[in-house]
């Protein structure tokens, strides 16, 4: 970027799924599209669990979502890096219970730098190493210079600045969790342990090929101890060659904040807290609500469209899915996680069906 300002109709902070989404569909409206990334590259490093759930579980979570296959159906083959059986819970005392809940593990990396390059190729412009500050009369504040836009959507994850400068509220008591790659053959399960390192602490185990994304997150709440070591007593426990470093993130835990459009801005993702309470999913949510907030954000600076339409659309396809999934997981932190055994006892009272239910975003309990 030169010193003089730059100009476009939507501005969109953050390249991850939700990022690309709302710039790709932005620009497929004919809008004129920017979307910055304060790293020097897309996707890196990851911070995430890597899963994918199946397109008929997404249906089965969000069934208002229209044309899911077209996001989920159409991402290439090689991003698809193993098939998964089911999800397989495992609660403080070692049993095993599995969830009929299928779907694949990818390479988050180079399935963001995709989601990104589609955008690019609809003719979205990507600024990588630019980050953004703040809003000042109508600009943006950038690392790289000002831009000047119409709309502006943040979906730079859960300490947004975006929305910090659009007056928005941040996502309530988010979860710290890190995660590293560990190298050798894992069966093709999911694997989230319920406890067993600490009262609300939960941990898991992602299997690709060759390797698995493994990983602890924990609630201040109930769990007082350090996230390293933590990490550290289940590399230990398990065994793990651990290949790469640790990276750690925050996840929305709270369902999504109350209002995710102010004046000429909206957020998406993280930022909006588009998040599974229950289980720190959030990549089929980022890409459904990204494609709402890009065709949104385009159809505004074409005609005129409200961007009110947005909280419209996504509250109307997936609200009611997170609150339940918020509810839950305000049980668990009732009756499960202040205690090992009783963490234990409620995963025996609910069961695989309602284990299931809990999973997908659905009431455990008539």
């Amino acid at each position: 970027m030169t010193e003089n300002i730059l100009k476009t109709d939507v501005l969109v902070v953050g390249s991850g799924p939700a990022g690309s989404m709302t710039a790709r569909y932005a620009a497929m409206k004919g809008a004129k599209v920017t979307f910055i990334e304060r790293r020097s590259q897309v996707g890196v490093p990851v911070r995430c669990g890597e899963f994918m759930p199946d397109t008929e579980n997404i249906r089965t979570m969000f069934p208002k979502a229209e044309e899911i296959e077209e996001l989920f159906d159409t991402i290439p083959s090689d991003l698809r890096m193993l098939e998964t059986k089911a999800i397989r819970v495992v609660n403080p005392k070692g049993k095993t219970t599995d969830l009929p809940v299928t779907g694949y593990t990818t390479d988050r990396d180079r399935f963001d730098q995709y989601l990104a390059d589609r955008a690019v190729k609809e003719g979205a412009e990507l600024i990588k190493s630019c980050r953004f500050d703040r809003i000042e009369d109508g600009v943006a504040k950038t690392s790289e210079g000002d831009i000047e836009y119409k709309v502006i959507v943040g979906a730079d994850g859960p300490g947004s600045r975006v929305a910090r400068s659009l007056g928005l509220k941040k996502n309530r008591n988010p979860y710290p969790a890190v995660t590293a790659q560990a190298k050798g053959d894992f069966e093709p399960y999911v694997v989230m342990y319920f406890g067993g390192l600490a009262p609300g602490a939960y941990s898991w185990i992602i299997p690709k090929k060759g390797q698995a994304n493994i990983g602890v997150g924990f609630s201040p709440k109930f769990a007082k101890g350090n996230l390293g070591d933590y990490f550290d007593t289940f590399v230990k426990r398990e065994g793990f060659d651990v290949m790469t470093k640790m990276e750690g993130k925050y996840v929305p835990s709270e369902g999504p904040i109350d209002n995710t459009v102010s004046g000429n801005g909206m957020v998406v993702g993280d930022a909006a807290g588009h998040v599974i309470s229950v289980n720190g999913g959030g990549i089929p949510l980022a890409m459904i609500a990204g494609r709402i907030c890009g065709t949104v954000a385009g159809d505004n600076v074409i005609s005129g469209r409200p961007l009110e339409d947005y909280q419209i659309e996504w509250r109307d396809v997936m609200l009611k899915p997170l609150k339940t999934a918020a509810f839950n997981k305000k049980l668990a932190d009732i009756f499960a996680f202040h205690y090992e055994w009783t963490t234990s006892l409620c995963m025996g009272i609910l069961g695989r069906r309602r284990m299931t239910n809990l999973i997908q975003c659905r009431r455990i309990f008539p």
